[in-house]
């Protein structure tokens, strides 16, 4: 490419936050590439549970939560973890976690993601719409699962706040309603709480793929190019790549766990760090499941994925470099058995994949303060694919200096 050639705008990232911010970007008539990673690893995107979860408002970082760090590194297989040998690089992250947690902070937070979510519900609505994409959608709410009268009074001050923030759902305390739902149930789960507007992908992977195709049918381009570096020119942002430099008007960061280092070539400091997430997807058959299940207590979910069923979650704060632990999956499967007699565990296939988090779980969307032509969109943790349709409007409106539908200023990269 010569150097005169300067690009409309340029996505780094085809993540489920990427594909479809260059698609709200698309539509406001700019021409749009994505540049993507060309190493060939599934991505978080297409992975994940598949799951929208809309009324998960509550940030990670709640008041108290900090009294719990020391069993995190006592139990590295436990639903949030630490591994000692990331303790003390974690550290500066975790200080900022504490802080997030506080009161004032922590209620700041739960109204940015309460507004977030419901952006997000609408403008997944609308981007279904856009796309008819409607048959990679299961709409079967999701059953949150307690053990005993004492975890289901914990669980209400979190639903008195879904409750303020207009999200449906029904209290159940009988093992018969619980069963009319999702049969096959351990007896040990007593109470339950259901939200029916809960909304599933029916893959993660075939939602993505079904998004890349309509932008490319649509003139846009994805190509395989890792960038390495982001600089300031007078006239353009140049990005510099595996196969040469790239200039472009506007450039926007959505490249997940790894946007933090591209931010800081820049001269941004983000503190981002990585949630490492486990799941395994058992084969067609392995149970007849009905709905979504949240094991909260436990850090993982059940989900349908196609005819089979995925097994993931936990986070485990360990960042890019460690190798995988696959106990956890392993754990998290063994307590599936337990919990679903019914289930067939053979034939499954694990995996680990990076989710970006921000110490008190809110996502960046903001320009750079280094280069107002930098857009960032990254962060959610493991709310990327629940938000990413409301990041793309927000990010969209940005890049076209018009109000933004919600105040962005919670998504701040000044708030560091």
């Amino acid at each position: 490419m010569s150097k005169e050639t300067i690009e409309d705008i340029v996505v780094i990232g085809a993540g489920i936050v990427g594909i479809s911010t260059a698609l709200a970007l698309q539509a406001r008539g700019h021409r749009v590439r994505v540049l993507d990673r060309p190493d060939g690893r599934a991505r978080a995107s297409e992975m994940n549970a598949g799951a929208f979860a809309f009324t998960d408002i509550v940030p990670l970082a709640t008041p108290g939560i900090m009294r719990k760090a020391p069993k995190w590194l006592l139990d590295p297989l436990g639903p949030l973890s630490v591994p000692p040998a990331y303790a003390l690089r974690i550290a500066p992250w975790m200080l900022r976690f504490w802080r997030a947690s506080w009161p004032d902070r922590y209620r700041s937070s739960l109204a940015a993601q309460a507004a977030l979510m419901n952006l997000s519900r609408d403008a997944l609505e609308r981007q279904v719409s856009d796309t008819s994409g409607e048959h990679h959608l299961r709409r079967e709410g999701q059953l949150q699962l307690f053990e005993g009268e004492k975890e289901f009074r914990a669980s209400l001050p979190a639903w008195e706040l879904r409750r303020q923030n207009g999200i449906r759902f029904d209290l159940l305390k009988r093992k018969e309603e619980i069963a009319e739902i999702q049969p096959g149930l351990d007896p040990r789960f007593t109470h339950a709480g259901f939200t029916p507007d809960w909304i599933n992908t029916c893959d993660p992977a075939s939602w993505l793929d079904h998004l890349g195709k309509t932008f490319c049918a649509r003139g846009g381009r994805i190509e395989a190019d890792s960038v390495t570096r982001i600089s300031s020119e007078e006239d353009a942002v140049c990005l510099t790549t595996s196969r040469g430099d790239i200039r472009a008007r506007q450039l926007v960061v959505c490249a997940g766990a790894w946007s933090h280092h591209l931010a800081r070539s820049l001269g941004d400091r983000i503190p981002l760090e990585t949630e490492r997430g486990y799941n395994t997807t058992l084969p067609e058959g392995a149970l007849d499941l009905r709905t979504h299940l949240t094991f909260s207590n436990h850090g993982f979910v059940v989900t349908r994925i196609n005819g089979g069923v995925r097994i993931g979650g936990a986070v485990e704060l360990g960042g890019l470099e460690l190798p995988p632990n696959y106990r956890r999956a392993d754990i998290l499967l063994d307590k599936a058995k337990t919990f679903l007699p019914d289930l067939a565990t053979t034939g499954g296939t694990q995996w680990m994949g990076f989710r970006p988090s921000i110490p008190d779980s809110l996502p960046v969307i903001d320009r750079s303060p280094s280069d107002p032509r930098v857009i960032y969109a990254f962060g959610h943790g493991h709310l990327g694919l629940t938000q990413s349709a409301g990041t793309a409007e927000l990010v969209a409106a940005m890049a076209q200096n018009k109000p933004t539908p919600i105040d962005p200023g919670a998504f701040s990269v000044r708030r560091f």
